[in-house]
């Protein structure tokens, strides 16, 4: 690998721009109201809360057939494959991060570099599921991102040089961070990635000025973390859950739960949202119990890390349904009352809406098309087990793939990492979902650190001829699926809605796509040259409205994804960030 590089490619106007911002800081305030300003984008997700909801109106539905492109910056070199940021911009620079744990700052009016900063990787690093990164936090004048060797990395945001760097993880151990950190409060906060090796999944909170740890809260129920005071841990006492009392003896310490895709946040409750991913190993049988708090949603007490409540979504999960997707808080009103809600679409197949400020079950429904695991849901949310539905335990039972089952959907899930998004306007949520099978096999494993931990083997296909992506339109007052589109590759690139009556994301085959939030009717398309596995995001910049995408063909389903794989097999890779804008005297319709 390379060693850490900070190439300045200044032009005269990119280098100007930068001076000129160095000033600018991104404050606690800017963060609190990403979802509201329309100058800039300074979270994952646009918006704390991430909806994915922009106000701006100037493209919309009647004239989104005029957006026009108008430059494209490639990461370069020969590392093309798996692009999932999603870029962030504030005055007029726009930071993206690439695969392999790569940062550049470019001019988002021209496209010029401003500057770019790779990481120094050993050659031992162990990402599961593709060499992706998806995005920066930006707070004062700083850019923090997480690296594949388990670093966060704080960068000065004008220069791209190095204001720290800490250890999160031992990366030999398995642990990564493939996630944008978030920041909340002034602290800036990370989960990490490894449920695959074992590891024991953590949240935790740091100083973004100094990179000094503040607290830290294990995602499975052994101990419950500590909170650091004048450089010294001390344990956590309020932090919720009891040390291993849905784990048999101390399987906990392997357990995976690891909180993989980072969190959002809700002001009014004063809230973190993490999702956990699956326990480890697969095998099911190795480990009776709920397994806390693997495959569940977490809602986080910013100030120390102790959960406030929790909500899991796959009790002693058999099937690898991860529960790190998105949690996203919304309003509505129910007879006349205004219910503090949060959604989200398990990769298990059920859509979840939960009451925010205590997580009490709300109502839940199918979100793809058949759930074979389970036959629905009980009054508290939790699954209702089909008979034979589990892979069987492979010690009472002979043969390579005996206790074979079919369970739909796949473990890449009915939903995967690609943030969905929420309309204020239609109040519909727009869900990029895939229909996939597997038959799926426990075998007998042990635990080795910084190997597999398994226990399990899977073939995927896909679970119709034609089509296996499908970005749904959902009520989540009725469990209504409102509009579809159907699309032949497995969708795997976020969703962006605005109040422009848009609803944009883009296709393994290449294109950035905007449909019509109310109907679904397809209103544009552009070809990028490669798979758009990363997510859309809108600003404006003098007086113009421009959108912008990460390209490059990648993430799990190539290195997962089985008979599914072979359909995207002749996809090219690619790696880089396009930008479009619409131009000023194409507003009015045609």
């Amino acid at each position: 690998m390379r060693s850490n590089r900070i190439a300045m490619k200044f032009s005269v106007s990119a280098l100007a721009l930068a001076v000129s911002l160095g000033a600018h800081a991104v404050t606690d305030e800017d963060i609190l109201n990403d979802q509201a300003t329309t100058d800039d984008v300074v979270t994952n997700g646009m918006g704390l809360n991430g909806q994915r909801f922009s106000p701006l109106s100037t493209l919309n539905s009647s004239n989104v057939e005029n957006l026009q492109p108008v430059w494209a910056f490639a990461f370069g070199g020969e590392k093309m494959r798996g692009q999932e940021s999603q870029p962030m911009i504030k005055d007029g620079v726009m930071y993206v991060t690439a695969s392999y744990s790569r940062v550049y700052a470019v001019d988002a009016m021209t496209g010029e570099e401003i500057w770019q900063y790779d990481a120094r990787l050993p050659d031992g690093i162990m990402p599961c599921c593709d060499v992706i990164n998806r995005g920066v936090a930006l707070y004062d004048d700083k850019v923090i991102f997480g690296t594949l060797d388990a670093k966060l990395v704080a960068l000065n945001k004008d220069t791209g040089k190095v204001v720290w760097i800490k250890k999160v993880a031992d990366y030999q151990a398995g642990y990564s961070i493939t996630a944008a950190p978030i920041i909340v409060n002034g602290k800036l906060i990370t989960g990490v990635s490894g449920g695959e090796f074992g590891i024991v999944g953590k949240v935790e909170a740091y100083d973004p000025n100094t990179g000094e740890i503040l607290w830290t809260r294990p995602t499975v129920e052994g101990h419950m973390g500590y909170v650091y005071r004048d450089g010294e841990a001390v344990e956590n006492g309020i932090s919720g859950g009891q040390a291993g009392l849905t784990w048999p003896g101390d399987m906990w310490q392997t357990g995976g739960a690891a909180p993989w895709l980072g969190g959002t946040y809700d002001a009014s409750t004063d809230t973190l949202f993490f999702g956990t991913g699956n326990p480890a190993p697969w095998n099911s049988h190795l480990r009776p119990g709920d397994n806390l708090f693997s495959s569940s949603r977490l809602a986080i007490d910013p100030n120390d890390g102790s959960i406030k409540w929790h909500f899991q979504t796959t009790p002693h999960d058999g099937w690898d349904y991860d529960g790190v997707n998105e949690v996203i808080s919304f309003d509505y009103e129910d007879d006349g009352e205004m219910v503090r809600a949060a959604a989200t679409a398990d990769r298990n197949g059920f859509f979840y809406v939960l009451n925010r400020e205590n997580g009490d079950f709300i109502r839940g429904f199918p979100f793809v098309d058949e759930i074979s695991w389970a036959s629905g849901l009980d009054e508290d949310g939790r699954p209702i087990y089909t008979e034979d539905g589990r892979p069987g335990n492979p010690a009472e039972l002979s043969g390579e793939q005996a206790g074979s089952v079919v369970a739909r959907p796949a473990f890449l899930g009915g939903k995967n990492w690609m943030p969905m998004a929420y309309s204020q306007d239609t109040g519909l949520f727009y869900v990029p979902s895939n229909e996939w099978s597997m038959d799926i096999w426990n075998e007998a494993v042990s635990y080795k650190q910084g190997a597999a931990y398994l226990g399990a083997g899977f073939t995927i296909k896909p679970a119709n001829e034609d089509f296996i992506g499908v970005l749904r339109a959902m009520d989540p007052r009725t469990g209504e699926e409102v509009w579809r589109y159907e699309n032949t590759a497995p969708l795997w690139g976020g969703v962006m809605t605005t109040a422009g009556n848009l609803v944009f994301t883009g296709t393994p085959e290449g294109y950035l796509k905007a449909f019509d939030a109310r109907t679904g009717e397809e209103l544009y398309r552009f070809n990028t040259g490669s798979g758009v596995v990363g997510t859309p995001v809108t600003w404006e910049m003098n007086g113009e409205q421009y959108v912008s995408v990460a390209s490059g063909w990648g993430g799990a389903v190539p290195l997962w994804g089985g008979e599914v794989a072979r359909v995207v097999k002749d996809f090219n890779q690619g790696g880089m960030v396009w930008t479009f804008k619409l131009p000023s005297d194409r507003v009015a319709s045609n």
